[in-house]
């Protein structure tokens, strides 16, 4: 039985939504990050994107091709864009799902757990590169870390729950509450 390789650059950076070991922190240069709406999805959706002049970090995850059918289903949504080396990238293209018509709200459930991982595998350094180069944060961050949304959600710590804030903050990201 083979495996393949994958390239996390969202949730998957962070360990405690996967069981694929080992894993090793990456920079690859021809993608950016950014948040897509889609019409079918109450919420935003992270995705990654060819753009020559851009570089992002994530984590290579070897997914043994017995739990090949488990990932596809997660990232049900996304292409899986196989790149010259054979590392997949799970992407959305912008034609493949008709787009909303109004910005969907980012749950705040799903980026603490994306900045927990990003904390853990690349530090406080790596956080800011997070924010920094993903598009997309004019969308309102939806305030559910009390009764996550996110069915991958982490207990996090004190630490990566303030960066998240932070970053936000320094943002100006519109927060709604969830009874908004």
């Amino acid at each position: 039985m083979g495996q393949f390789r994958v390239f996390g650059y969202g949730s998957l950076v962070h360990r405690g939504t996967h069981d694929h070991a080992p894993t090793a922190p990456l920079r690859i240069r021809g993608w950016r990050r950014q948040w897509v709406h889609l019409a079918h999805r109450p919420v935003a959706v992270l995705t990654a994107l060819p753009q020559i002049d851009s570089e992002i970090e994530g984590l290579v995850l070897p997914v043994a091709e017995a739990d090949r059918p488990a990932l596809m289903q997660r990232e049900a949504a996304y292409d899986p864009v196989v790149g010259a080396d054979g590392l997949v990238i799970f992407s959305i293209p912008p034609d493949k799902h008709p787009p909303a018509t109004a910005p969907r709200p980012i749950l705040q459930s799903y980026l603490d757990v994306v900045v927990a991982g990003y904390l853990a595998e690349f530090g406080i350094g790596g956080v800011a590169r997070f924010f920094e180069t993903t598009a997309g944060w004019e969308a309102p961050l939806l305030a559910d870390r009390a009764a996550p949304r996110y069915p991958r959600h982490q207990r996090l710590g004190a630490e990566a729950l303030a960066l998240c804030d932070a970053h936000v903050a320094r943002l100006g990201m519109r927060v709604l509450r969830p009874e908004d």
